[in-house]
């Protein structure tokens, strides 16, 4: 593959545990560039939504996909790695990214989604490269949390509700320390919830596209979730890699918000999937007790558990991305039924080959 005038792009995001790092290296790859990526040691192959990447899958060969192994949580790595690339772009997508877990693991969260980002933006400026590399900081929607303003903006004031959401509060703000004292070419993408058949198994969307598709095939008949009325600005992550991408492009670097501008909930994110594969839910009951129930069978599919409820809930978040719109020309591509339709569909691809998936 023809290397473009960029002649390294280095894509720091674990890219074997995240979507976006998958669709980031697709993208890259397809546009030219030799990507590497960091990958955090496993006693198990942990490269499943890379593995078509190689050269030759089978045997793991690399092309102009290259993995190194490290870790945001190690300074010397890192250093070790950029002095040795000499990266021209830094996309830094690595994290603790469930908002859930972050109550649970608080310390790890800050440690990797905060402090590694510090980590990453010194051992730039300790390889001497900080006139030379271009950095982008995957930011987050979780960052304005009890929202100050509807729809969100750039300018709409930060107000986080979770250990993960302060992390990143962090991240975001040393990312412009470093551009305002070093004179660093750093961005912020603050996006907005993007999901794919690639996301995490437990995540919501996709807990919802995997249960949804075994109960299609008869391999599981219930459910749980916890805070239906949640209300997400959700799009495709494969339209937002493609952002990404463009913020460095630039000639200033700036920090950006991406998002589609529609919202949707939990609960109708529910109604859709089902939808998709011929079942209507009703609801019944209320709070605890609610449950969803298939009006064509009668049969009980969703119910509601505590235990996955947030110490401190989000309730609502809704992007507004005028701005990439009219910077970099930017707007998402894919609508929100035909993301529920392709997660729910390679779900049921899925448990067709393999029930335990």
């Amino acid at each position: 593959v023809p290397q473009c005038s960029r002649t390294c792009g280095l894509n720091w995001c674990c890219l074997v545990l995240f979507q976006d790092g998958s669709y980031l290296a697709e993208f890259l790859l397809a546009k030219g560039y030799e990507v590497h990526g960091i990958l955090r040691r496993s006693s198990s192959f942990n490269t499943g939504r890379i593995e078509h990447l190689y050269q030759n899958p089978q045997t793991h060969t690399e092309g102009n996909l290259k993995l190194h192994y490290g870790d945001l949580t190690d300074s010397t790595c890192l250093v070790k790695i950029i002095n040795q690339v000499k990266p021209t772009e830094i996309y830094n997508l690595g994290a603790q990214s469930h908002v859930k877990i972050s109550f649970d693991l608080a310390e790890y969260t800050a440690n990797v989604d905060g402090v590694g980002t510090l980590r990453l933006l010194d051992a730039i400026k300790t390889c001497g490269l900080t006139n030379s590399v271009k950095f982008y900081q995957a930011s987050t929607s979780e960052l304005y949390g009890k929202v100050q303003e509807i729809p969100q903006k750039e300018t709409t004031p930060f107000y986080p509700r979770s250990p993960y959401g302060a992390a990143k509060l962090y991240a975001y703000w040393i990312v412009v320390n470093f551009r305002e004292a070093y004179n660093m070419f750093a961005v912020n993408g603050i996006l907005f919830n993007h999901e794919s058949p690639r996301r995490g198994a437990n995540f919501v969307t996709r807990k919802i596209s995997r249960s949804v598709a075994k109960i299609h095939l008869g391999q599981l008949e219930c459910f749980s979730l916890g805070n239906l009325d949640s209300k997400r600005d959700w799009g495709h992550a494969n339209d937002y890699v493609e952002a990404m991408w463009l913020m460095l492009q630039q000639e200033e670097p700036e920090d950006f918000i991406i998002a589609t501008g529609e919202v949707h909930s939990v609960r109708e994110f529910v109604e859709r999937a089902f939808r998709h594969v011929g079942k209507t839910i009703v609801w019944e009951g209320k709070d605890e007790k609610e449950v969803g129930r298939c009006q064509e069978t009668g049969v009980v599919h969703v119910k509601v558990d505590p235990k996955y409820f947030r110490p401190t809930e989000v309730d609502y978040l809704q992007g507004d991305s005028t701005k990439a719109y009219q910077k970099l020309g930017w707007k998402p591509k894919v609508t929100f039924e035909d993301l529920v339709k392709e997660m729910v569909d390679a779900d049921i691809e899925l448990m067709e080959k393999n029930p335990n998936a």
